[in-house]
């Protein structure tokens, strides 16, 4: 394991996800499960989301569309926290799901909206 890598990867994926939601990973991590854990703080995080290549923001408009379109709504809930924490405002949301929805499909569209509206509406209340 590259430790550099791992702790980079940790304060991206604390930043962007939030501290409560790696914690609840963190603590549910077993010995089946270890290892992916380290590979998705390493690899997703660290490698991907560290490189500064994009910024956080725009990692963010590209995990959106590309989870929307893989149907995961459970990680979209979380990429969609994780847009607002980087700077995404509910109108770039909205208009980034209705982007979805064209290219997605409106199903897909649909869920997107289902999925993100909480999470928005918990955020104007803030």
């Amino acid at each position: 394991m590259d430790q550099k890598t791992y702790d980079a990867g940790m304060k991206m994926r604390r930043q962007v996800a939030g501290g409560d939601y790696v914690d609840k990973a963190m603590a549910g991590m077993t010995d089946f499960n270890r290892d992916f854990q380290r590979l998705v703080t390493q690899y997703a995080w660290g490698e991907c989301w560290g490189d500064d290549t994009l910024t956080p923001r725009e990692r963010s408009i590209l995990n959106l569309g590309m989870i929307a379109a893989l149907g995961r709504m459970e990680e979209f809930v979380t990429h969609t926290r994780g847009a607002l924490t980087n700077g995404l405002t509910p109108d770039e949301i909205r208009a980034v799901l209705t982007q979805i929805a064209v290219y997605c499909g409106i199903p897909c569209g649909v869920d997107c909206f289902r999925h993100a509206k909480p999470i928005i509406d918990a955020h104007q209340k803030k």
